[in-house]
């Protein structure tokens, strides 16, 4: 499996692009959105990949985030959304829209997308919701590590949920407020104002106790999600 490529970019296509490593050219299928991120010819990049395998054909794509990978795998499992449905979502609303309307059960943004119709937007978000949180778990930690993360309120050993055996409370309380870091980024890459994000996350944690980021992010949304 190709995890990774890094290389020399020869040309760019509609929806390829081939990448020099070594002497070796490479074809790697891109989005849009990923497409207009990478320099002209002759410039450094740098992708992550996947390779799909069918019986009569391999491919390599390629996604400027670990996020955006994710996102690809998932859409893939749903019956009915190939690679190629999959990176015009992707193209259309991004890692960052994808995870917001998943999320949000907003089936008719993924309508946007070229060759998306209601069926399979509704199918895509049906069996992807809960799914939505890790991924979006996923990327906040990515971007802590990286120090993208904003800054959020204090969060007490209280609200981080008790500490249990395997942790002393000084080390609980610490993964506990990493996690709630983690889910306000995440909740505010949503869209969510930092107030209203930081109420929300701050109350999943009291009630949610020891959930890590993707269930403090479950909670939180099912917090802000309209009454009525």
């Amino acid at each position: 499996m190709i995890g990774k490529i890094s290389g020399r970019l020869d040309y760019r296509a509609e929806d390829h692009v081939l990448i020099d490593v070594r002497g070796v050219g490479y074809v790697v299928h891109v989005s849009e959105r990923t497409l207009a991120e990478l320099p002209g010819p002759g410039g450094a990049v740098a992708l992550f990949t996947e390779l799909v395998v069918r019986e009569d054909l391999m491919q390599l794509f390629g996604f400027s985030t670990l996020a955006e990978k994710e996102w690809h795998r998932l859409l893939t499992s749903v019956q009915g959304v190939g690679s190629k449905a999959a990176m015009a979502i992707l193209g259309t609303l991004g890692a960052e829209g994808v995870s917001r309307a998943i999320a949000l059960g907003d089936w008719a943004a993924l309508r946007a997308a070229p060759g998306v119709g209601p069926k399979i937007a509704q199918r895509i978000v049906n069996e992807l919701k809960d799914k939505a949180p890790g991924v979006m778990a996923m990327g906040a930690s990515i971007g802590a590590a990286m120090g993208e993360a904003p800054a959020s309120p204090a969060v007490t050993a209280d609200e981080a949920g008790p500490a249990t055996d395997a942790q002393p409370p000084a080390a609980a309380a610490q993964a506990g407020a990493g996690a709630s870091a983690e889910a306000l980024s995440a909740l505010v890459n949503l869209g969510y104002g930092q107030g209203e994000a930081a109420a929300a996350v701050a109350e999943a944690g009291r009630e949610a106790g020891e959930a890590g980021t993707a269930g403090l992010i479950r909670a939180a949304l099912r917090l802000l999600a309209p009454k009525g």
